[in-house]
């Protein structure tokens, strides 16, 4: 219907306006605490006589009156359409708990909407200004004073917020579950809202049959249990008690003549001016409220904290620990009303000195002895020195040479392009171009403006390119083909801009707005916006996703050119340096190091293309002086190291530094690579996407540290003892990372004995425990994941910025780090813990296993440990290991072992090709020592 056209008028089954009185549920609903509910009779006057209307909710006020606690505050949840309070269970039981033993006291309050769950059904339309209504007389009648956090899912998101704009002075906080308050202009209405919205399906589909709910109920993830789909149901079993779930979608405000159009303006308006703390815990595979209404609420409430719970939907409450994340972020922000007017205030007065902060920023890039990421390209804008080489450019060819004045010159002109299409400071940019010249001209334009690169490179997979995509909603997408026909056909977000010219009719299909040469040509003045400052964000770089869902890691201009600063101080990688870079975010580095740069000739998505003559060749076209490989190239490197040439060997002796970082590097490899390059001195790093550089060894350091080991606890001698041992576990052994780098500090937290890092902050010798680093070039946090984001952060020295890594080992006596593994794959026995490392490198000694990899199977405290492994003669199938190869594991693994199997392949990130996936393998190893088909891991 158009707008200005006569309001709809939805046409309902009778049954659907059948009176009928409040109720309490049902005993032996499945994780209902019937104690609980209550009914409430609550007098409105809004029709301008007195009528009674009876809710149920759920309350824990006398419970925690049992407990003798004051409550700090209450938590006011309200449910969407077709659920009702049930869906609040969880929370309202973990919340009493949590007075229960001795935490902050929430007071929870839980309601069925009028017409909807076990509340009165008075036969009354309900649009959502009289919802809002409703509600506020019910915390009227029950004597709500504040401070009152709201915390609503689906359209008691709408209503909740509702209720928060109108009473400001009692308001501490607003949570919220996948809701949404404005419909896109540009956007439909989802398909399935759609759907139910049409005349033919409206009654039928929501009241006359179950179909809405039963629907909904499907969107759980994984499905929901029998007993708790019929918990759901109780409250809506025969027409005449779902009229409320149509009536709900009938007030679906699709147009702007719908009545209640106004209230969801005057709410998404309103919103915009609350300052108080604000929650949003999303299920991004939502098909009714997707990403796109996360991101209208953010813009809304941008200081909100965001949690994505990749993977979750819809019905997230259900999906995810959403109460413990509640009552976290509860304990974290949530303060009372009576201090809000404080913090307002103090607020106000402190804006003069932010003003000054960022005046002082912008003298920054002047007066430090840091440089922005556009600093080279300036200084040298007017040098026909080599800046870069593209050593397979598109379209094929001789290597393609860039000077620094034709890179300069590209940047600019991109950049004032990119602004003049509508690309501005902040704006997220997507970027889906392979390595080379032409990604390096884009990436510098989009930060000279100011816009913030979104880089989640090809290594992910299309599956988890396409959830790092759509998880960092672009509003800009620059491709190369392969990535505009994988955002088309995928519906990625974002305008798209095209690397290479298309004819018109493909640039509409593929929904093209612009080209690279476009740009150019829009760009030919140079006339570019004012740079943005070091406290602006600059890049949204993803992880490799080899413990999970690739993360979002959000790193400022200050912080990117801490990064390079710390390379130039540790590897004295600068002006004139020569950098080979096999790894795509270290050639990325090479202008704003002042460094030629250039990647070898190797398909990026699969490190084991790069061979030594690719390498060879890369380095004489630049005359290199340093080189960095991903592990899993290095190791084809060594391995095709045969084919060299005389002059490759020539070209290779130029070399001075060599670095290999992404994974352990194994002494053996290292030493094998080092052979190559004779002159250079190798080098491992220790780092990751959060943190590039942490820590460095050198091949002399990592066989001084060999020599010189002693484990953790145990003495060299029972070390050697233990290796044969069946009843207690081996010294963690591990990977030696060396020691912090010049502008970093590391220290470890102590695991106990569940494998949690529980531990103080230390240096001390000896102790297994997480690895904890601060530096300058550290991320600044994770992209929409508050709660990863406090987990990394918590247990930190007060006022200084330190992040936990996830990865866990210990140092020795001479001060050095040696890394056992990731928390994650820490295993907890009945005889203590353990970490994989050690163990998989004794197996490894093995000289028929190729790979190892040491999982935990069973309860936590008492997993059995099982070894997984590739033999250096490939088996072509699954099996238990025969027994000579069992019994010689079991002799080197220092450790009782349940079994040890043999599969073809051990499953490894697709970025690295070395980092193996122990979570996803220990769960396959579970399902086969239980009976399970022995199929591939």
């Amino acid at each position: 219907m158009k707008r200005g056209s006569a309001p709809v008028s939805y046409r309902l089954p009778r049954a659907a306006a059948t009176p009928a009185p409040a109720s309490l549920p049902p005993a032996g609903l499945s994780g209902l605490d019937a104690a609980f509910s209550r009914l409430v009779p609550v007098v409105s006057t809004a029709s301008g006589h007195p009528v009674t209307r009876t809710w149920h909710l759920l309350d824990n006020a006398e419970r925690l009156a049992e407990l003798g606690v004051t409550p700090v505050g209450t938590v006011l949840c309200v449910h969407g359409n077709p659920t009702w309070s049930y869906l609040w269970r969880e929370f309202v039981t973990a919340a009493t708990d949590a007075a229960c033993h001795g935490g902050e006291a929430w007071r929870v309050i839980a309601v069925d909407q009028l017409e909807m769950g076990f509340s009165e059904r008075s036969g009354a339309v309900r649009p959502l200004a009289t919802r809002v209504r409703d509600l506020g007389e019910l915390t009227d009648t029950l004597g709500l004073a504040g401070p009152v956090v709201t915390f609503g899912h689906d359209w008691g998101g709408s209503i909740s917020l509702g209720w928060a704009v109108d009473h400001p002075d009692v308001l501490a906080g607003v949570m919220l579950l996948n809701t949404a308050v404005h419909q896109p202009s540009d956007a439909p209405v989802p398909a399935p809202l759609r759907l139910a919205l049409r005349s033919s399906v409206l009654g039928s589909g929501t009241v006359a049959t179950p179909a809405f709910l039963e629907t909904t109920l499907a969107l759980a993830h994984p499905p929901l249990p029998a007993a708790v789909k019929q918990a759901y149901r109780a409250p809506y079993r025969g027409a005449a008690r779902r009229g409320g779930i149509g009536a709900f979608v009938a007030d679906i405000p699709v147009h702007g003549a719908h009545e209640s159009a106004a209230e969801i303006a005057r709410i998404s308006g309103g919103i915009r001016d609350l300052t108080v703390p604000a929650l949003m815990l999303w299920g991004p595979t939502d098909p009714i409220f997707s990403d796109r209404y996360l991101d209208d609420l953010v813009d809304r409430l941008p200081h909100a904290d965001v949690h994505r719970f990749e993977g979750a939907g819809h019905l997230v409450m259900e999906d995810v620990d959403y109460a413990a994340a509640a009552l976290t972020w509860l304990g974290d922000r949530a303060v009372p009303a009576a201090a809000i007017a404080a913090a307002a205030s103090a607020a106000s007065s402190a804006a003069p000195q932010v003003a000054v902060s960022v005046e002082q920023g912008v003298d920054g890039w002047a007066a430090g002895e840091r440089h922005p990421l556009w600093h080279y390209l300036e200084e040298l804008q007017n040098s026909d020195e080599t800046a870069l080489i593209d050593m397979a450019p598109p379209g094929g060819g001789a290597p393609r040479v860039v000077s620094w004045r034709l890179l300069s010159r590209r940047v600019r002109q991109l950049a004032c392009g990119l602004d003049r299409i509508g690309v501005r400071k902040g704006d997220r940019v997507s970027l889906l171009v392979p390595p080379g010249a032409d990604l390096t001209a884009v990436l510098y334009a989009c930060v000279r403006i100011g816009a913030v690169v979104v880089v989640a490179d090809a290594g992910l997979g299309l599956r988890g390119l396409t959830r790092a995509v759509r998880g960092a909603r672009p509003d800009h997408v620059i491709g190369a083909v392969p990535g505009l026909l994988a955002a088309r056909a995928l519906d990625w977000p974002g305008q798209k801009i095209s690397v290479a010219r298309f004819p018109r009719a493909a640039m509409r299909a593929l929904d093209i707005s612009a080209t690279l040469a476009e740009l150019i040509a829009l760009g030919g003045d140079e006339q570019l916006p004012p740079p943005p400052e070091p406290g602006d964000t600059a890049a949204v770089l993803f992880t490799s996703g080899s413990t999970g869902p690739a993360k979002g890691v959000v790193y400022t201009h200050g912080q990117l050119a801490a990064v390079s600063h710390a390379l130039f101080a540790q590897y004295g990688v600068g002006r004139g340096t020569g950098l080979v870079a096999g790894f795509a975010p270290f050639a990325l580095l090479g202008p704003a190091l002042g460094a030629r740069s250039v990647t070898p000739d190797m398909d990026v998505t699969k490190p084991k293309t790069l061979t030594a003559a690719s390498v060879a060749a890369a380095v004489a076209a630049i005359d290199a002086t340093v080189v960095f490989l991903s592990p899993a190239a290095l190791a084809n490197v060594v391995a095709t190291a045969g084919s060299l040439t005389a002059a490759d060997h020539v070209s290779l002796a130029g070399v001075s530094s060599f670095l290999s970082a992404g994974a352990p590097v194994s002494e053996p490899l290292l030493a094998a690579a080092a052979r190559l390059m004779p002159s250079a001195s190798a080098h491992t790093p220790y780092g990751m996407t959060e943190g590039l550089l942490m820590a460095d060894i050198s091949l002399d350091g990592i066989r001084e540290a060999m020599a010189t080991a002693t484990t953790p606890g145990v003495s060299p001698s029972a070390l050697s003892s233990a290796a044969t041992a069946t009843d207690a576990p081996a010294g963690p052994g591990g990977v030696c990372v060396g020691r912090a780098t010049a502008t970093t500090r590391i220290r470890t937290s102590a695991l106990d004995a569940e494998g949690h890092a529980t531990g103080e902050l230390s240096e001390a010798a000896g102790v297994t425990g997480e690895i904890v680093v601060s530096a300058p070039h550290v991320e600044d946090h994770y992209d929409r994941l508050w709660l990863t984001d406090r987990a990394a952060r918590s247990g930190a020295v007060p006022g200084e910025r330190w992040h936990r890594t996830g990865d866990v080992g210990h140092f020795d006596d001479a001060g050095r780090l040696w890394v056992e593994g990731r928390l994650p794959h820490v295993i907890t026995t009945a005889i203590g813990v353990v970490t994989p490392v050690g163990p998989e490198q004794r197996i490894e000694s093995v000289a028929a296993v190729a790979r190892a990899a040491v999982v935990g199977v069973g309860p936590t405290g008492t997993q059995q440990v099982v070894a997984v492994v590739e033999t250096r003669t490939p088996t072509r199938r699954v099996a238990l290991a025969d027994p000579g190869l069992a019994a010689a594991v079991r002799a080197v693994a220092g450790l009782p072992l349940a079994a040890v199997l043999v599969v073809p392949h051990l499953p490894t990130d697709i970025r690295h090709n070395s980092k193996i996936d122990r979570t996803r393998l220990g769960r396959w190893a579970g399902g086969i020592l239980s009976g399970a088909r022995m199929t591939r891991p």
